[in-house]
């Protein structure tokens, strides 16, 4: 036997409500699918963008701790390539920044 989720309504501007209408709409969604996929993608972003906020707190506040971590990374994952493979036509063009480092350190 399916149990069919409980609803409830919230109240919301109309002019919010028509464009969720005309996401759902132009998508063949419902519009509780295309605000739960929204709710989701917010959840995730702000679960990102706290990550990178500890991130930047323990580069600041603690940089040995920092380049400890770092040393461990690599141990693990070995470590990072020092060049990128690009497109053939692209070659030339792009400078990444480990080049410029090499470049700067000469």
């Amino acid at each position: 036997m399916s149990m069919k989720p409980k609803a409830t309504t919230i109240r919301v501007s109309v002019k919010t409500r028509d464009r969720l209408s005309r996401i759902a709409r132009l998508e063949g969604r419902s519009m509780t699918e295309v605000l739960n996929e929204a709710i989701a993608d917010y959840e995730q972003k702000q679960f990102w963008d706290t990550v990178n906020e500890q991130i930047e707190r323990t580069q600041r506040e603690d940089p040995e701790g920092w380049a400890d971590y770092l040393a461990e990374r690599e141990l693990v994952l070995g470590p990072r390539p020092r060049s990128r493979q690009i497109a053939p036509e692209w070659e030339g063009l792009i400078t990444f920044p480990e080049e410029n480092d090499e470049t700067n350190a000469r």
